[in-house]
């Protein structure tokens, strides 16, 4: 007899102790893991990287490795100071408000570390602090606008000077946010005469609010030091002795010095373009990237120029005011580098090719000998006439005329009872019996006097058509215009072009095409061959940027001189006439250029208004940008943002505020993504007054007042293949509307014109599409069909496109341009 088992007392027993084992296991792998031990996964368990636990060896290992790389980091970013001779840590310092003083701010930090050393008004000043063992040198600037940009760009630290007394005015606030547009590495901010605040309880206030105001340009100030304060001096050349330069990423790409001393001596004198040049010595610190004698450098606003040769300078850094460079002629200079055969040239632009074309007899010719209509994508559309010269044979229902053939696209009945098959020459000949679709009685055949069968239309019959008289038409041209003024203003047609009666849209667009898809459509180019500049061809052409970028960078990291090295720079076919315009007392710098950004090409950024100018920006009108180390006047193109698969971008003739576009011109290029500036010309009038023997007259001088940031940008890679198409919308009145039939006006005004565009597609306002159905007369009436019913207010619109072609750019020789400017206005006065 088999055993009887009691099945529920078993299972509850083996159950009763599983919440047990869990609760044990659980602990016991929460125990493991607080001591950093692996778990054990299970077999069949998924081991992925982010469910493993490194043990507790492991993590040390990971916070030492993470440990030397930082200290590492740090001691090769500040290796450039360190030591008997290294360099000085350079400081710019910014007067933000009018009544602060840049040598009274160096006077106090010296001060603070007991040195006496008087400061100059402008210009540098080096100091030895013995109690961090560092050099430091002051670049003390006034509140020129291009003068800090140009301190700022060579600085490691940047000392903004605050007022007490004053608040910052117009000139300042440009100043802050030029400064901080450019790129700029380390910032520190002081407060001037903050003593002299009374009460002393409204002084912890005061400070409270310049910090506020600080912070909304640089959100990392967390103080703002006073410099009547001793231990806060001390503070401040605590920092700027001990804190890691952080950089700017477009100057630490290349090698880039402060010139601490130019010596014109003239030799090896040449004669270019009517100018004497000669060469220049140069002398300073050579600092971020290898210095390459292979590659060209920019002086300030001098322009670009070749190395003759890198020789070590002697110890000792500047001379002493009036005397002759220390150089040794007894002993020979240490040359450190000098070109090589793969040094860059100064062409800006490629050599010119013969190259054999074939030449059209009709020459510049508006309307090129051929033509039948304008250029619709790749394809030239004929006129309805041209086209029935092509013998062609189409399936029409019966007694189809002439009007309807030309609009039957094959829907008719499948049965082809009521089909036959039609020669299409047949229309060019006189039509008999037939009636002429103008007449308005289409369909009919005056022989028979009785109707004929015809296919389905949705059409009814027409009125005839008579062309107005011309005083008429005039004065309804003249009225439609004036009532859509308002309409212009509010820029509802932005690219709208109005032709004059007597002038032949044809030849006024001779150069425009239509496009089925401004972003899809292709773009023929042959097209505008004979209207691109003479230079387009001999620009700088890169296919692949990403690559080309890559391998010139990595090129900058070998070789060259060390950083942290003295040299003296032996420049090439420098004009000597800079010579009368060079002031010791102003920030020079110079920077090293990548390969090829000598050389021009059609360079795009992106620009965006800024918030407090609130005026357009016209397109074409002249600019001064400022790009890393280089600056030009520009006379840039808008067009929109964006990426197309056919790189056609349309142009826009302003920037309106709260925009952003994307500005092209020829100018040389620059590698990678680069912050810039776009600053504009600003006159200020004054009245002056002369005594003359008669009476009194008044003068009204013109005289340059700062410039005025209007915008700020980055770099973008360039392209000669981006077209910039202008729009023009020709727009029309829709005169008498019968369900999708419309008779339009005023969009033309002459039967040819009608003909010429007819293959283009319209569109309204609304919405609706449709095409040109035939000619009206001969002031260019003209009937058209739509997808739909349109509005009688609403306005048919035709859009036709052109290439336009950027405008060169012009290097930036401040104190020239700003001589030439001023002379200009007093001869125009």
């Amino acid at each position: 007899m088999a055993p009887i088992v009691d099945h529920h007392h078993r299972s509850t027993t083996k159950s009763s102790h599983k919440p047990f084992k869990a609760r044990h296991a659980t602990k016991s792998a929460l125990k493991e893991k607080s001591k950093g031990k692996v778990e054990h996964f299970e077999k069949g368990s998924r081991k992925t990287p982010h469910q493993q636990v490194m043990s507790k060896l492991d993590r040390r290992n990971q916070a030492k490795q993470k440990r030397l790389l930082n200290h590492h980091d740090h001691i090769k970013a500040t290796s450039l100071f360190s030591g008997r001779d290294g360099a000085p840590r350079i400081v710019a310092v910014i007067p933000v408000c009018r009544d602060v003083s840049g040598p009274e701010v160096v006077r106090s930090l010296n001060k603070s570390v007991d040195l006496d050393e008087q400061a100059p008004e402008l210009g540098y000043m080096k100091a030895n602090i013995e109690r961090f063992k560092q050099k430091i040198e002051y670049v003390i600037v006034s509140r020129d606008i291009m003068t800090i940009l140009n301190a700022c760009r060579a600085a490691e630290f940047v000392l903004f000077v605050l007022s007490a007394n004053e608040e910052v005015d117009d000139v300042g606030e440009l100043i802050l946010r030029t400064v901080e547009s450019q790129g700029v590495s380390n910032v520190i901010t002081v407060v001037q005469n903050l003593e002299k605040i009374e009460p002393a309880k409204r002084r912890p206030q005061l400070l409270s609010s310049l910090k506020s105001y600080i912070t909304h340009f640089y959100p990392t100030q967390e103080k703002v030091y006073s410099l009547d304060s001793r231990q806060d001096c001390a503070n401040v050349l605590r920092s700027l002795c001990t804190l890691t330069p952080k950089g700017i990423k477009w100057r630490e790409d290349r090698s880039w010095m402060l010139v601490e001393d130019v010596r014109w001596s003239g030799g090896k004198k040449a004669l270019i373009d009517g100018n004497e040049t000669g060469e220049v010595i140069l002398s300073g610190i050579v600092r971020g990237k290898g210095l390459k004698a292979d590659r060209l450098v920019q002086v300030g606003d001098w322009g670009d120029f070749q190395i003759e040769k890198i020789v070590a300078a002697p110890l000792g850094g500047k001379k002493a005011k009036g005397e002759d460079m220390a150089l040794d002629e007894a002993s020979t200079p240490k040359i450190l580098d000098h070109p090589t055969e793969d040094q860059d040239d100064m062409n800006e632009l490629a050599p010119e090719e013969a190259v054999m074309e074939d030449v059209d007899d009709t020459g510049d010719s508006a309307i090129p000998t051929g033509r039948k209509g304008v250029l619709l994508d790749d394809h030239h559309y004929f006129s309805d006439e041209e086209a029935y010269d092509k013998v062609l044979s189409k399936r029409l229902p019966r007694g189809t005329s002439k009007y309807q053939a030309a609009w039957y696209l094959g829907d008719v009945s499948d049965s082809g009872s009521d089909l036959e098959d039609v020669d299409e020459s047949m229309f060019d000949g006189p039509t008999d019996g037939l009636a002429d679709p103008a007449d308005g009685m289409e369909g009919v055949d005056f022989n028979q006097m009785d109707p004929t069968e015809a296919g389905p239309s949705e059409y009814p019959p027409s009125e005839m058509f008579l062309d107005p008289s011309p005083d008429e038409e005039a004065e309804q041209l003249t009225a439609y215009r004036a009532q859509r003024k308002d309409a212009k203003e509010d820029l509802e047609f932005p690219d709208e072009v109005e032709l004059h009666p007597h002038v032949s849209a044809r030849e006024r667009l001779a150069r425009y095409r239509g496009l089925k898809s401004l972003r899809t459509s292709t773009w023929e180019t042959e097209e505008d061959r004979p209207y691109e500049p003479e230079e387009w061809r001999r620009l700088l052409e890169i296919s692949n940027y990403k690559v080309a970028k890559s391998r010139v960078l990595r090129e900058a990291l070998v070789g060259g001189v060390k950083p942290g090295t003295h040299v003296l720079i032996y420049l090439r076919n420098v004009p000597l006439s800079l010579q009368h315009s060079y002031d010791p007392s102003q920030p020079l710098a110079l920077f090293s250029l990548h390969r090829h950004e000598h050389k021009r090409t059609a360079v795009n950024y992106s620009i965006t208004l800024s918030s407090d100018y609130e005026a357009p920006l016209k397109s074409k009108e002249e600019l001064i940008l400022q790009c890393g180390p280089r600056r030009f006047i520009i006379n840039p193109l808008f067009s929109q943002a964006g990426n197309t698969s056919n790189d056609v971008h349309k142009f826009d003739r302003y920037l309106h505020p709260g925009r952003s576009a994307i500005a092209t011109f020829t100018a040389p290029l620059t590698w990678g993504s680069v912050p810039a500036l776009f600053f504009k010309r600003v006159s200020k009038e004054v009245d002056i007054s002369e005594d003359d023997n008669e009476m009194d007259t008044t003068i009204t001088q013109i005289t340059l007042i700062p410039l005025r940031l209007v915008a700020t940008g980055t770099s973008l890679p360039p392209s000669t293949n981006r077209v910039i198409a202008k729009r023009a919308i020709l727009t029309g009145h829709p005169y008498k509307i019968h369900k999708k039939l419309v008779t339009v006006r005023y969009m033309f005004f002459n039967a040819e014109d009608v003909a010429w565009f007819k293959a283009l597609q319209l569109w309204t306002k609304r919405g609706r599409s449709g095409y040109i159905k035939e000619s009206l007369g001969t002031h260019g009436y003209f009937k058209a069909t739509f997808d739909g019913k349109i509005n009688p207010m609403d306005a048919v619109g035709m859009s036709l496109y052109k290439r336009v072609w950027p405008r060169p750019a012009r290097v930036w020789k401040g104190f020239e341009m700003e001589d030439e400017k001023v002379e200009q206005d007093v001869m125009k006065v």
